[in-house]
């Protein structure tokens, strides 16, 4: 039985290239690389069987769909937040924390680039590996539709919703996250190496899927990726319910604390961090990170204590859009008033407009 304590992460990386060739395929003896080049509007490898789907009217159609959607991304968003990021935040650390992320790689790996580590979790399930060669060109083209619509919201306004997170994710053809991240990978330039199933004990060891000491847990995928550098970096998706009881159940602060001190990222993440029953995912990120990057649905205000914690405001805080009227904070109105808000060239959240948008910088002080 294969488990891998976190604490050592070079026998991870190690491992990962261990991991049988079949781990990286997916159904039809297809690469999980190739599979997500498709997926992403990319053409696969001329050896793959998904080469010659290329050719067919549908795909066609997807791949200038994402061609063009990612321009308007990279512009608009993407290279600001990578500008932004390397002006802003002082030094990166080799592990990234993304709660309530979705499958959301996309700005995880944007605001902390230089990352080795991504863990996400939220409670939408991996899914299965998606098999495009089962489809007929119909259906396939149907499938690709679906997987663009379940981007639409995060490719337009820089959140998933997770009501239709819901129905997209659990129905229809591209089930799971598994797919928008593959999406994501694919399009951010780096080559998917292994793709393991695993399942995340409660004592926080990442047990392979179906291993003895895998029955119980939290469902995910362990993604091995390298990037235009050619280093070895890893992406973790974890299904959690990140809820008091949920996440005593769940193994991921112990498996996020054997990584050790991490930078984090809570954007769109419907204010749960203001509500009584997500006080531990609150004081756990505010216990190991060094850095917090996040919009005024993250963590409240009141809670970054002054003597820990340097905040730097940036944007402009107009308080939560409707659905959320009992969130706004005095004290958030009083920091950005201060004249100490920096003008920012991109936008996030529920305030997604850049003139509207409103960015937290916590920086761990050093003690």
């Amino acid at each position: 039985m294969r488990i891998f304590r976190l604490s050592a992460p070079a026998a991870v990386f190690a491992a990962l290239f261990l991991i049988s060739l079949a781990s990286a395929r997916a159904a039809g003896n297809v690469s999980a690389n190739d599979t997500a080049r498709f997926l992403a509007g990319l053409k696969p490898s001329p050896s793959s069987p998904l080469a010659k789907l290329t050719r067919a009217g549908g795909w066609i159609h997807h791949a200038r769909t994402m061609d063009a959607a990612w321009k308007r991304l990279q512009k608009n968003q993407l290279n600001p937040i990578r500008a932004w990021s390397k002006k802003n935040i002082p030094g990166t650390r080799k592990q990234m924390l993304y709660m309530f992320s979705g499958p959301d790689f996309l700005y995880a790996n944007a605001f902390f680039p230089d990352a080795e580590t991504y863990v996400l979790s939220a409670l939408e399930p991996v899914g299965p590996m998606p098999n495009m060669l089962r489809y007929s060109p119909g259906a396939r083209a149907g499938a690709l539709y679906e997987l663009r619509g379940s981007m639409q919201t995060v490719l337009s306004y820089s959140f998933f919703i997770t009501k239709q997170m819901k129905s997209d994710m659990r129905e229809g053809n591209m089930r799971g996250t598994l797919p928008v991240l593959f999406v994501f990978l694919a399009r951010a330039g780096n080559t998917i190496n292994a793709v393991e199933f695993i399942t995340l004990t409660p004592d926080g060891l990442a047990v392979p899927r179906g291993k003895p000491g895998a029955r119980t847990g939290s469902p995910g995928v362990r993604i091995a990726f390298t990037g235009s550098g050619g280093k070895l970096r890893n992406l973790y998706y974890f299904q959690t319910d990140l809820s008091n009881g949920g996440l005593k159940r769940s193994g991921l602060r112990a498996f996020s604390q054997a990584l050790g001190p991490a930078d984090s990222l809570i954007k769109s993440a419907s204010y749960l961090l203001h509500s009584g029953n997500f006080t531990l995912s609150r004081d756990f990120l505010l216990k190991n990170s060094r850095i917090i990057v996040q919009d005024d649905s993250g963590i409240p205000l009141r809670f970054f204590a002054r003597d820990k914690w340097e905040l730097h405001p940036f944007g402009k805080y107009l308080g939560p859009i409707d659905i959320f009227p009992k969130r706004y904070q005095n004290g958030m109105k009083a920091l950005f008033a201060r004249g100490r808000a920096k003008p920012i060239k991109f936008g996030i959240g529920y305030r997604w407009r850049t003139h509207e948008t409103n960015v937290l910088l916590g920086v761990r002080k050093t003690p």
